[in-house]
């Protein structure tokens, strides 16, 4: 309803009417509002069911992300277009109230909003500032490029007739015009953000630059050839450490010959004891191979020794044979097979098993963080009495199951990997699963829907070495664009080889608190 202010009724009445009709119309609308609201919010709640209900019904990770945030979107502008019905929700739903806080990192710039008048409006009276009101936003200045320009005076001596110059620089590419921050730019765009350098070229074309797609990767060859033995000293300190997670996943790369890809694999070391509070910072190590072949973790792991955490690929097994790796397995893989019997059949054996496993995983969550000795005086008192009356009962079912089965099958599993799932037993260090390093495989996983497939056998390597240094950063809350972007000015700077340790991720931000 539009109301004409110079056509006020006088009245009383009809103006009551005109108000009744009035919040009769606001009523209707906030219903509408809110049903919308309360429908898009259930379809949410459906998306979200769809992403963690059966495996045949679960949409792609991407394409769950992509919905949901259409979705949230969609609520946004449904409460935008009727504010007042979002200020009533706020206030009833206290949740609803709480406002990004905008980090205190980040650069002010104030912008002064004052009233024209010098004297009051009303009476004509001086007037005086007696306090101010202060909102925030947050806004975005867009990246832009700029060409640093190297002046370099020359000196002549009039005695002796010499000249005299500052020398020049060194350049992370040798004779090209790439920045470290630049080299920094493309390279976490790639490997961290999976921006092909295709879309990267189309970007830099938007701002007038043209930079092709094989200078970008002529300048990607370049600043991994700078990162290599930081990678290699990494892995030195991290299979120094006595328990590690291990993990491969495949990468398709270009075989030019067969005009095809052929599979190749990332293999995957990752270090992180915070669950029992260890000191060691958390890293991830990756190495490519063209094969799966178990000879590729042996020489990875050869001067490793202590626990290895893997899943189960029977080529980890060969490395018990050395004496100096014992293996602990991973639960989570045994209830997946369980998990999956159970959603095809409904066998309430594989239920049973679920529950059974679902109380090792109860009993860890509540002693997460806690010491090593206290993890593994808990698991002796709560988990093993589990432990010991599982193994048994799952021999009992074997017998009566058909022997193709399924559930056989993840019986099998289970026991044919009995000792070293119970590892965790006896050594508070250890994990229920290898969550940790299949966390370090979903960047991977990514990129690889990105980039589709490496060029070559030594576009692998570069992914596995930049991957280490990225992912490291990450995990010890490292922003990587300033950590690459330093390590490689300083590196083509003359860094000392010695002093590699100093630009590990963890000892460099403890560098730049510092500074």
């Amino acid at each position: 309803m539009r109301i004409d202010l110079n056509a006020l009724p006088t009245d009383v009445t009809a103006l009551h009417e005109m108000i009744g009709a009035l919040v009769a119309e606001r009523e209707t609308e906030r219903a509408e509002a809110e049903a919308e609201i309360d429908r898009l919010r259930n379809l949410v709640k459906v998306l979200q069911r769809s992403q963690f209900g059966r495996r045949s019904e679960r949409l792609d990770q991407d394409q769950f992300d992509l919905g949901l945030e259409d979705l949230d979107a969609d609520v946004a502008r449904a409460e935008a277009a009727l504010p007042a019905v979002a200020t009533e929700k706020a206030l009833r739903d206290p949740a609803t109230k709480e406002r990004l806080s905008l980090p205190d990192h980040l650069e002010r710039e104030d912008v002064t909003l004052d009233i024209e008048a010098e004297t009051c409006p009303c009476c004509g009276g001086a007037i005086h500032q007696i306090g101010e009101t202060v909102s925030e936003m947050l806004d975005y200045v867009p990246a832009r490029l700029r060409v640093i320009r190297v002046r370099r005076p020359k000196y002549g001596c009039r005695a002796c007739g010499k000249l005299h110059q500052a020398p020049a620089p060194e350049r992370p590419i040798a004779k090209g015009f790439a920045t470290a921050g630049l080299l920094a730019h493309v390279i976490v765009s790639k490997y961290c953000d999976h921006v092909p350098l295709y879309r990267q070229s189309q970007i830099f074309a938007r701002q007038g630059v043209t930079l092709n797609r094989s200078t970008l990767a002529n300048w990607v060859g370049g600043a991994a050839w700078w990162l290599e033995p930081l990678h290699a000293r990494l892995a030195e300190q991290v299979f120094a450490s006595p328990k590690l997670f291990a993990d491969d996943t495949t990468v398709p790369v270009l075989d030019p010959g067969r005009g095809r890809t052929r599979t190749g694999r990332l293999w995957v070391y990752a270090r992180d004891d915070r669950p029992w509070g260890g000191t060691d910072p958390p890293a991830a190590v990756y190495y490519y191979s063209p094969d799966r072949k178990a000879e590729r973790p042996a020489a990875h792991l050869k001067g490793f020794k202590g626990v290895l955490q893997v899943d189960g690929y029977a080529g980890f097994e060969q490395l018990i044979a050395r004496g100096t790796i014992a293996l602990a397995a991973c639960w989570a893989h045994t209830r997946r097979k369980f998990y999956d019997v159970h959603q095809a059949t409904g066998s309430p054996i594989a239920e049973e098993a679920l529950r059974h496993i679902g109380a090792l995983y109860a009993i860890e969550q509540s002693i997460r963080g806690k010491t090593p000795e206290e993890r593994q005086r808990v698991r002796n008192v709560r988990s093993r009495r589990l432990i010991d009356a599982m193994r048994p009962w799952l021999e009992r079912q074997l017998r009566r199951v058909p022997a193709r089965s399924g559930l056989a099958e993840a019986i099998r599993y289970a026991l044919a990997r009995w000792e070293a799932l119970c590892r965790f037993l006896d050594d508070g260090r250890i994990e229920l699963d290898t969550n940790t390093v299949e966390r370090a495989i979903r960047p991977i996983t990514l990129g690889r829907k990105n980039h589709l497939f490496a060029g070559s056998d030594g576009g692998a390597d570069r992914w596995a070495v930049i991957a280490t240094l990225i992912t490291t950063a990450k995990l010890n809350d490292v922003e990587p664009y300033a950590y690459l972007a330093d390590v490689l000015e300083r590196l083509a700077s003359g860094h000392p080889i010695t002093r590699l340790d100093d630009l590990l991720p963890w000892n460099w931000r403890a560098a730049a608190a510092s500074a």
